[in-house]
Formats: structure tokens, sequence, C-alpha cells
């Protein structure tokens, strides 16, 4: 039995979109599709970044409205313990 040498495998599975077990246009989709993902994700952190220099031009306190926004992603169980922790941390250390 003769063995085929390795780059006429390579040629025939790529061929047939399929390189050692690997499902070539499936891994272009995905990876493609991350790639789109990651400069959408960059647009949005621009135009993010925009909105806080404005509200800053406008006399808003960033940080304060960064701290709202982690906030208002909280529910509320997890945001009245946190309040809770904090002004227990605060009593502990006479703040």
């Amino acid at each position: 039995m003769e063995k085929e040498p390795k780059m006429d495998i390579i040629k025939e599975a790529d061929e047939k979109n399929d390189i050692g077990g690997i499902a070539v246009e499936r891994l272009r989709s995905l990876v493609e599709r991350v790639e789109h993902l990651e400069e959408e994700k960059k647009a949005l952190s621009s135009d993010i970044k925009d909105i806080f220099a404005e509200a800053k031009s406008a006399g808003f306190d960033v940080k304060i409205m960064r701290e709202i926004i982690r906030l208002r992603r909280m529910n509320a169980a997890d945001r009245d313990e946190r309040e809770y922790l904090l002004d227990l941390y605060k009593k502990a250390i006479d703040l």
C-alpha cells in the first residue's frame, strides 16, 4: 500500500473545505463574525466616549454618571446590599 504525500492530502482536504478535521468555511465565518463585532464595539465605544464628553461639557460629573449606570445595571437586591455594606463600612471607619 502506497502512502499519499502529505501535500496531496491537504490539497484534497482543502477542496472538501475540511483540513485536519477543521471545517474551513465554518471557522472563517466565525472569525469574520467576531471581527465584525469587534469593529462595531470600537464604534460604539467611540460613541459612548463622545456622549460622556458632551455630558462633561454640559457640566455633569462623568464619574457619578458612570456610577449611576453601574447601579442601574444591578438588580434591586444587589443594589440594596451594596448600599447597606457601604453604609456599614463608612460607619466602621467614622466617615
